[in-house]
């Protein structure tokens, strides 16, 4: 089966991934965590990307961004990959490559899959950071979330700003929603989205999508479709 292009719209969230090649580690210290965020931060503003969640792990990131243009999400990952793998390269004296093939992403519907996407980037700091809570990850955007530091790289979604009417309504909302966690099988899925390039949203959404982009944003049903009733 031929691979889908990858979907890219502009003005809607998407949910991305970059992997280390080989699941080889994609940080070894601080440093280089700052200087992907220098560069991330240099990038977004380059390619007018907003940057609304992300989360630096060992051997991946997750970031959660909406692009201006359709074009521009594409421009903003392979020049980041590229500057920051090079960087990286020469920091620990390496070759090669250092991500693992094309970066993965899923558009997401605004409103509660936006939030959700939002949860399940800085819950991922629990998951795989090694802290309590994702308040206690310096590389995530729970902290900023969460009104315990600012961050100048975020720009706050529209999911957000709808949480209350005060940033201190916002914030007590946003750390109910981490302390409650997302199901199992809603991670599951938010990560097979952005594994396989699905969308995420309900049907009307999913539908509309897919006649913007004449092409395929859920998977297909197992099996024979129904036959036609006589």
């Amino acid at each position: 089966m031929a691979r889908l292009p990858r979907l890219a719209v502009a003005g809607a969230a998407h949910l991305v991934a970059l992997v280390g090649h080989s699941a080889q580690p994609v940080f070894v210290d601080d440093e280089d965590r700052q200087q992907f965020l220098a560069a991330l931060r240099e990038s977004a503003l380059q390619h007018q990307v907003a940057v609304h969640a992300y989360v630096l792990l060992a051997d991946h990131v997750h970031l959660l961004l909406t692009p201006a243009s359709a074009n521009a999400l594409g421009a903003l990952m392979q020049g980041l990959g590229r500057r920051y793998g090079a960087a990286f390269n020469r920091r620990h004296g390496r070759r090669g490559t250092l991500w693992a093939g094309r970066f993965r992403t899923a558009v997401v519907q605004p409103g509660e899959s936006l939030l959700e996407a939002m949860l399940f980037i800085d819950l991922h700091a629990v998951r795989g950071g090694g802290v309590v809570s994702a308040a206690d990850h310096a590389w995530c955007s729970a902290g900023h979330h969460l009104g315990l530091r600012r961050d100048p790289l975020l720009t706050e979604s529209s999911a957000w700003w709808a949480l209350g009417n005060t940033p201190f309504e916002r914030e007590a909302a946003y750390r109910r929603r981490l302390d409650e966690g997302l199901p199992a099988a809603r991670v599951a899925a938010l990560a097979e989205a952005g594994r396989k390039g699905w969308a995420v949203g309900d049907a009307a959404f999913l539908a509309g999508l897919a006649q913007q982009a004449a092409r395929p944003v859920q998977p297909r049903p197992r099996g024979r479709p129904p036959k036609p009733r006589a």
